[in-house]
């Protein structure tokens, strides 16, 4: 397996507010991965309000660098109601992607924001090609593999 590629390295980074959104632009991140104040694993973390989400993708975009939006609980049927008013709002304030898991999810991240690029979370497990080749037929633009897949197999999914 060569090691060499002609595709830029991308610096993604977590934030988990404003604050450290800011610190990411200001230090280089090409990408940074949030959640909203719902719908995100990430719950050690302050996470983002309406507001504070509309200004770091503004903040994010005026540097360049691209939002991504974690959506990768799976929601409850309690849950699901507010799910489609969040991901429009997602949509009208210009996130680039929305990182989800759940299949329901995922069909209503196509659907209410149509704009974001689909990334599938390693919530999904994905572990062979016959996953990740019916999460593109699904639309997803970016895959996260599964952490336990050793660099052989990662290169046997891509192959494949």
């Amino acid at each position: 397996m060569s090691t060499s590629t002609n595709k830029k390295l991308e610096l993604l980074c977590p934030a988990g507010d404003l604050t450290r959104l800011k610190t990411a632009v200001d230090f280089g991140a090409d990408a940074v991965y949030i959640a909203g104040e719902e719908f995100g694993m990430r719950t050690a973390s302050t996470n983002f309000n309406r507001d504070d989400l509309k200004a770091g993708v503004e903040y994010a975009h005026n540097h360049g660098v691209k939002v991504h939006v974690t959506c990768n609980t799976i929601p409850h049927e309690d849950e699901i109601v507010r799910l489609p008013e969040f991901l429009t709002y997602l949509n009208e304030i210009g996130v680039d992607a929305v990182i989800a898991s759940d299949l329901g999810t995922i069909g209503m991240v196509k659907k209410y924001a149509s704009n974001c690029e689909l990334h599938v979370s390693v919530q999904s497990g994905i572990v062979n090609s016959a996953t990740a080749n019916a999460f593109y037929e699904m639309v997803a633009k970016r895959l996260v593999l599964a952490r336990e897949l050793s660099l052989q197999e990662i290169a046997k999914i891509r192959a494949n």
